[in-house]
């Protein structure tokens, strides 16, 4: 194969896929109407792409320069095309900046089109200077390389997920192309000439993308009206346009040298190379450099300085990322100084229990112990004016402003002071420090700030209430805990007392002090389980084994006979539940003794174990003074509410609780001076069935 055929397969590859792949959109009807603008410059740009096909593959075999003009020509508006059709999927962007960054954006690729044609027509002239001609035609195709990479980054990174699948093989393809030709061209700039076999192969290039604009267009129908971008600001686009533009800076210098630097020449250009990327490395990982780049696009190319939207999310996800007030509030400082550039700030908060601001979260800032009054004329007036403080050297900006804190005065990199109000109350202020780039504090940049503000501040305001309801309901669960050790005291106090009122009698009964050494030593017991009750701030497991309830039930029956009251115990069959053994007896026995309370000496308790639709029955009656209707509904089992005068209402609060805890439940039947029945229902444990929960009390 000579030196035109693989250039020659190349070019005819190419005109031949377009030509196919233009007939097989119009043929499919993917771009019938409604059609958008977008579309007609997508099928101009494959149909200019196959005549520069067909025009340099005539030029291949052409002695006239006529072939070789016309591919230029060609070349340069498929460009032209291609620009203008991303140009059309980024409308919503385009809306967004200013009217000096639209004009920009339409009249580089006129600019470039321009220059491209017209040194096309120079290089017709009979005395034109060929070679140098040559360089500019490259750098001007290497400029639309640039703008084209640029373009197509952006509608790739701003697609709306629902259109990110159809988009891609477009954007893999004219990204393959754009990213060759910016290789092709920058090496011709750098070497002085093109590179003849990088060039053969530009032809195969273009024919190896149609398969993925055939894949993109077949994945969706009407795929062109669903590429949609989103209105997302370009800033990493501008970095990408501004590296292109230092690189073709670098390469037309390095050119220079090597053309005038003689024998020293290719010497100088590789030592301008590294240098260049040494540079391009430290301005891509400075702050300062990123942060007047953004600066600079503000004021040049957007209406606006921020993305509200991006900057509101951006915000909101970074606080929501931690659980901690205090993790938070750093974030709320670091949230903050990202907005306006700022490399270091903290947090002055009202902590809890506290009545001055203190610093409670910094970053890049010494740490400071002072406390600022919230009634300072300083903190009153950001208060009351929603003031954001812009200091000089320590003090306000304004003449009549109130004068800052000493502490903050001797900040000399002090630069705004941010009120975080709720409502009408300020909860505390944010320090920044001056921005890394001169930054103009105007409305647009106070808005953000009296809003995120704001937002931090309702955000750290819920962080603190939670706090302290955490905070409060520990406390109350200590007090309930403590009541029902209170209450349990009282019921062993009682025993103890009815102890010694018959010690004196019976001290000498040797049977008696058997009993009063088992009563004191139960009595210790259960102090010594009440008091590990109350340092481990919680009760005890509800579920731990199988409980048998009749051996309960005879203790509390036994209990009740040594201080002289008779209880009928009637227990119809072996029945257990689950539970807690020493939490049911002491729930069993409340129920008994305040039957016993209820009921005069002459009158008669009981007390029936039974299985009832496949749950363990407890009936607890009495013949006593009864409750009312009234009392049972609205009182009965709320804690703090007794029928007795010495009771204290918690025992049947507690018990109530319980029993729900087990799964059971409590029924109660009373009427004045009928007496009452209590029925506790509880979840049946079969111990006669194989499982891995013993049975207490179970010989």
């Amino acid at each position: 194969m000579d030196g035109t055929g693989l250039p020659a397969l190349g070019f005819a590859a190419a005109a031949a896929a377009h030509l196919l792949y233009g007939g097989q959109l119009l043929k499919t009807g993917q771009l019938k109407a409604p059609r958008s603008r977008a579309a007609g410059w997508y099928v101009a740009a494959i149909a200019l792409t196959a005549a520069w096909a067909l025009a340099s593959l005539a030029d291949l075999f052409s002695v006239k320069q006529i072939s070789w003009h016309l591919a230029v020509a060609l070349d340069q508006l498929r460009f032209a095309a291609w620009y203008g059709f991303l140009l059309l999927l980024l409308v919503p962007m385009v809306e967004r900046v200013s009217a000096r960054g639209r004009h920009l954006s339409r009249l580089l690729p006129v600019l470039l089109l321009a220059a491209g044609l017209a040194i096309d027509a120079a290089a017709a002239l009979p005395a034109a200077d060929l070679v140098r001609l040559g360089r500019w035609l490259a750098g001007v195709q290497l400029g639309w390389a640039v703008c084209g990479v640029l373009l197509v980054e952006q509608v790739f990174r701003n697609q709306v997920d629902e259109s990110r699948w159809g988009a891609k093989p477009l954007c893999l393809a004219l990204g393959g192309l754009f990213v060759f030709d910016i290789y092709l061209y920058s090496q011709a700039i750098m070497f002085g000439k093109v590179d003849d076999d990088v060039l053969a192969a530009r032809g195969l290039v273009h024919a190896s993308t149609v398969p993925l604009l055939v894949m993109a267009s077949n994945r969706r129908t009407g795929w062109l009206r669903k590429v949609q971008v989103s209105q997302a600001a370009a800033f990493y686009s501008a970095t990408l346009l501004l590296i292109g533009t230092y690189l073709l800076f670098i390469a037309g210098v390095g050119y220079y040298l090597r053309f005038f630097g003689g024998s020293w020449g290719g010497a100088l250009q590789v030592a301008l190379l590294f240098m260049a990327l040494v540079g391009l490395l430290v301005l891509l990982l400075s702050g300062s450099a990123r942060a007047r780049l953004r600066v600079f696009l503000g004021k040049n190319f957007f209406s606006y300085r921020y993305d509200y939207r991006r900057e509101w999310l951006r915000f909101t996800t970074m606080l929501s990322t931690r659980s901690s007030p205090q993790e938070v509030g750093g974030l709320v400082v670091r949230g903050l100084a990202d907005m306006v550039e700022s490399p270091a700030g903290s947090l002055w908060f009202r902590a809890l229990g506290d009545d001055g601001f203190v610093q409670s979260a910094r970053w890049n800032m010494p740490e400071m112990s002072e406390r600022e009054s919230p009634e300072a004329p300083f903190c009153v007036a950001m208060r009351s004016r929603e003031w954001i403080v812009e200091l000089d050297h320590g003090r306000p900006s304004g003449r009549d402003d109130p004068a800052p804190p000493a502490w903050l005065a001797q900040l000399d990199n002090a630069w705004l002071a941010i009120p975080l109000l709720v409502g009408d109350e300020m909860i505390g202020f944010v320090v920044l420090a001056r921005p890394r780039t001169a930054l103009e504090l105007n409305w647009e940049v106070r808005d953000l700030l009296k809003t995120a503000a704001r937002q931090a501040a309702g955000f750290l305001a819920q962080m603190h209430a939670a706090e302290a309801l955490l905070e409060a309901r520990k406390f109350d669960a200590f007090n309930r805990m403590s009541a029902f050790v209170v209450h349990d005291l009282k019921n062993i106090i009682t025993q103890l007392s009815l102890m010694m009122k018959n010690a004196e009698r019976h001290k000498h009964n040797p049977e008696f002090q058997d009993d009063m050494l088992l009563t004191v030593e139960g009595s210790l017991e259960k102090m010594r389980q009440m008091m590990a009750q109350l340092r481990e701030g919680n009760t005890p497991a509800g579920v731990v084994s199988g409980v048998e309830l009749a051996p309960l039930l005879q203790r509390v029956v036994a209990a009740a006979q040594q201080r002289g009251r008779q209880v009928a115990l009637e227990v119809a069959d072996r029945i257990a539940t689950r539970g807690d053994p020493q939490r049911l007896e002491r729930v069993l026995g409340h129920v008994v003794q305040n039957a016993l309370d209820a009921t005069p000496p002459s009158g008669r308790v009981w007390v029936t174990l039974r299985q009832v639709a496949g749950r363990a029955e407890v009936l607890v009656g009495d013949t006593g003074v009864g409750m009312s209707q009234d009392f049972i509904q609205n009182r009965l089992f709320r804690p703090f509410n007794s029928t007795k005068t010495s009771g204290m209402g918690i025992g049947a609060y507690e018990s109530f609780q319980y029993i729900k805890e087990l799964g059971g439940s409590i029924d109660v039947k009373s009427e004045p001076n009928q007496g009452s029945e209590m029925t506790l229902l509880l979840p049946l444990f079969d111990s006669r069935t194989v499982s891995d929960l013993r049975v207490a009390g179970a010989a």
